[in-house]
């Protein structure tokens, strides 16, 4: 039998994690319903499990680049999966969101290490595009997530769903266990952490990526996980609304597929992310305004759902760059997994404050109409960025 690329085990754990990130959304109204979740309750709870990701990022990138990648992965998988088989018994919001955090501090964890642990298992030729691979593996698995959740909600119940990948994260971490080579000597085990905390925050590329990733992920979190409510109020049945935002998230795989096989071809990092974000801030604009109105609904909301896919797919460029950048403008070969995490903090700050900010703006417009806002200002901010970021990459030395 032919043994799994390390590599690809890495994604694979990866996508274990993130499918704890969407099960959420195909849940959302029947929490509303069981639980008396309020629609403010559920922006927190989308964001709660990015709360230790906004506070805890750069330690953990700190900490994993010291004690090792893979113990750090594996004790990831198995927080998360702890997290979720309690999180099955919780009988209030306020329970369920302290557990969501929980999860957070796990998917943490388990997906920090993953681009250093990449780095080390391939050959230099194939990094960028197996970077790009990587940066699949939260659109697949909210994907995964989004379109098997209401079929699995309607025969177990929510507590069901969150049994069953509580199981399928203590089976992945235990064949990471098994599977990947041991943490060897790292680069940074002859360096203080406040060496490296050091080298990373006083250079500028290690902030351009991380605020970058947090214009991204405040935007594609809150847009794809308001998806399933939107349009269950709209009058989709659940299983259906479920399909859609599935498949809408995982269009985001193609345009982060492409970033690695466009970089590794020579492509220049700032124009795959001005593609990127001028894609988000057109197909949130289409998406969510009244500027389809006018038209017949049955072609408005054919136009509204291909803006999201717009949105997702052609968007999907950005994470995909950013991992790349991320390992190449780390200051230092012992600061890559701290450079990370320190993207994953800022990441998991836009993904905190995305979703209740569209919740706050839609309650008050009593609507969605007013949503591009929130969306087309952080694709600004991030244009922005990316011409800064541009400029970075081409002083960086490939390392």
């Amino acid at each position: 039998m032919r043994r799994i690329d390390p590599a690809l085990l890495v994604v694979l754990g990866g996508v274990s994690a993130a499918l704890h990130i969407g099960k959420l959304p195909p849940a959302l109204p029947v929490l509303q319903q069981a639980l008396g979740v309020t629609l403010l309750q559920a922006g927190f709870l989308l964001s709660l499990v990015q709360l230790a990701g906004m506070s805890l990022g750069l330690a953990v990138g700190l900490a994993a680049d010291g004690l090792g990648l893979k113990r750090t992965m594996v004790a990831g998988l198995a927080i998360l999966s702890a997290a979720s088989l309690m999180g099955g018994w919780a009988g209030d919001a306020p329970s369920l969101m302290l557990l969501r955090a929980v999860e957070g501090f796990g998917f943490l964890l388990a997906s920090m290490p993953a681009p250093s642990l990449i780095r080390r298992l391939v050959v230099p030729a194939r990094m960028n595009r197996t970077l790009g691979l990587w940066g699949a593996y939260m659109p697949f698995g909210t994907a995964v997530a989004l379109i098997s959740g209401p079929a699995v909600i309607a025969i177990a119940g929510w507590p069901g769903w969150w049994w069953l990948l509580a199981a399928l994260s203590a089976l992945m971490a235990m064949w990471l266990a098994a599977a990947l080579p041991p943490d060897g000597l790292h680069p940074a085990a002859g360096q203080g952490w406040t060496h490296r905390l050091r080298l990373t925050l006083s250079a500028g590329g290690p902030w351009l990526v991380s605020i970058a990733f947090a214009t991204y992920s405040a935007q594609w979190l809150a847009v794809i996980g308001f998806l399933p409510s939107m349009y269950t109020q709209a009058g989709l049945a659940p299983g259906l609304a479920g399909v859609a935002t599935g498949f809408a998230a995982a269009m985001n795989m193609v345009g982060n597929i492409a970033s690695g096989r466009l970089l590794q071809g020579g492509g220049r990092p700032e124009y795959l992310l001005y593609t990127g974000f001028v894609a988000m801030a057109a197909g949130s604009f289409v998406a969510f305004s009244d500027v389809t109105g006018a038209l017949d609904p049955a072609l408005a909301a054919g136009l509204r759902y291909g803006a999201v896919l717009l949105f997702s797919s052609v968007g999907g460029l950005i994470p995909g760059t950013l991992f790349s950048l991320a390992v190449q403008v780390a200051p230092g070969e012992g600061t890559v997994s701290t450079t990370v995490g320190w993207m994953q903090q800022w990441s998991a700050a836009g993904q905190l404050a995305g979703p209740p900010l569209v919740a706050w703006v839609a309650t008050r417009a009593g609507g969605w109409q007013w949503s591009w806002l929130v969306t087309g200002g952080c694709a600004l901010a991030g244009l922005g960025l990316a011409f800064l970021l541009g400029r970075a990459a081409a002083r960086s030395p490939t390392k």
